[in-house]
């Protein structure tokens, strides 16, 4: 059986989830919610918002943190987008993919397209598609990682179209044939680029996904085809984006083996090889180091984490979330890590701006992803280092449900939205529960 139609089998028989696979799509789900609270009223998604007059149908669909509505497509591109903007959402170990952003929003959009034509979708059946979804999605990232993300491609957005059509499909009853042209369609319509990262063009292909993968299920359901291998044809997805792709870890043991599983939270609104630095500068800082005494800071990670996060000066808070040297310094000065920490205001700061021109990377290729050591030179020759093995928030160190809840709540509140945590909170741990999967939508905005 051809790789595309394996997917497409998968999607519609993959039945009962293990228990521990719907935990973490719960905790995905809330993560994500919780993200697009926070990202709801951010300049760009602002912008976004303006255009829905020229874009948009009848606005029957909720705009998560945000009062306006839009139609079922602009709805899943702007919570998309907003579930993203941060990079506080979560991220696949280790392709890097943040799962939930493009294929939660396409699902429940859809969803709530379905309550109000009065064919309301279970909670239970919503996030069982929302995990096949995020699922489809690492697996082809597994596929073509790490050539993938070297080349240049943004795989939360190239990857996150496939996982969300296939998401939408499985919500709406596609067959086999049906999902094989929808992932034809998600092929004609995935990009996104490494270039834009920390500028609001990248809010632009991570809605996208959303977008699209919802649009290649609706598509598909009408009839309009696609290719027979939209995945492993000669100029398919695989064959386009990777010189030697794994097909193993993109079939292999479906629905026994779940990458859902190593699905993490991050406890810091910046780009994940960042998590083992702020933590190891939190714990200089904390120290009470001096650091008008700094000549010199040297991160020694693995080679990604200079690939990704060597921006010096940057002029914006969505650049410093990937940015070593504004981590580092505003960590080190500071003592802080929030969503505050990486705004404009934070990157304005004179002093922080001078100290983050003191880091240094030396890359090694022994560390795991998620460690780093972090030593401080200072005047007169004394140095100070802090490693980090496995950093918090990552497979090894996960958030806890309570950690999680509190980002929720923190989120609303830098937003300074008067939604009730509690109830929602517990509208999402109890999803499965519901009658009507995407009627906590309405708990998210004022």
């Amino acid at each position: 059986m051809s790789v595309s139609r394996t997917l497409a089998e998968f999607v519609t028989t993959a039945d009962t989830l293990p228990a521990v696979v719907r935990a973490a799509g719960r905790r995905a789900l809330l993560n994500m919610t919780g993200c697009a609270i926070g990202g709801a009223g951010e300049p760009a998604i602002d912008l976004l918002v303006e255009q829905i007059s020229a874009f948009s149908g009848p606005a029957t669909a909720s705009l998560i943190g945000r009062n306006e509505r839009a139609d079922m497509l602009w709805a899943a591109y702007i919570n998309a987008a907003a579930a993203n903007i941060f990079d506080y959402d979560d991220t696949h170990i280790p392709t890097v993919i943040h799962p939930a952003a493009p294929v939660g929003p396409a699902v429940l959009a859809l969803a709530e397209a379905r309550a109000m034509q009065g064919k309301p979708v279970s909670g239970s059946a919503m996030l069982e598609a929302f995990v096949v979804g995020m699922e489809v999605a690492c697996r082809l990232g597994l596929s073509v990682h790490p050539d993938h993300y070297a080349h240049g491609w943004h795989i939360t957005s190239t990857c996150g179209t496939f996982g969300a059509a296939m998401a939408a499909g499985r919500l709406l009853g596609l067959t086999g044939p049906q999902l094989v042209d929808a992932l034809g369609h998600a092929l004609a319509q995935n990009a996104g680029s490494v270039e834009t990262l920390g500028t609001m063009s990248k809010s632009l292909s991570v809605g996208q996904a959303a977008r699209s993968g919802l649009m290649s299920a609706l598509l598909a359901r009408k009839g309009f085809s696609g290719p027979e291998a939209p995945l492993e044809g000669p100029r398919g997805f695989l064959a386009l984006h990777c010189d030697a792709p794994d097909l193993r870890a993109l079939t292999g043991e479906l629905g026994l083996r779940w990458e859902v599983s190593n699905n993490a939270f991050k406890p810091y609104p910046s780009g994940v090889v960042l998590n083992p630095v702020i933590e190891a500068c939190l714990a200089l800082q904390a120290e009470g180091v001096e650091t008008s005494r700094i000549e010199t800071i040297t991160l020694t990670g693995h080679p990604l984490l200079r690939q990704r996060t060597d921006r010096p000066d940057v002029a914006t808070g969505r650049l410093a979330q990937v940015s070593a040297q504004h981590a580092v310094a505003v960590c080190l000065l500071r003592g802080r890590a929030d969503l505050a920490a990486f705004s404009d205001a934070a990157v304005a700061d004179r002093e922080v701006r001078a100290l983050g021109r003191k880091v240094a990377f030396r890359d090694r290729d022994s560390f795991a992803l998620d460690a780093v050591e972090v030593s401080l030179t200072l005047a007169g020759g004394q140095v100070i280092s802090r490693r980090v093995d496995a950093a918090r928030g990552g497979l090894d160190h996960p958030m806890t449900d309570q950690e999680l809840s509190e980002k929720l709540r923190c989120q609303i509140v830098w937003r300074g939205l008067e939604i009730d945590a509690a109830a929602l909170i517990d509208a999402l741990e109890t999803i499965e529960e519901a009658e009507d999967g995407s009627a906590f939508l309405r708990q998210t905005y004022r």
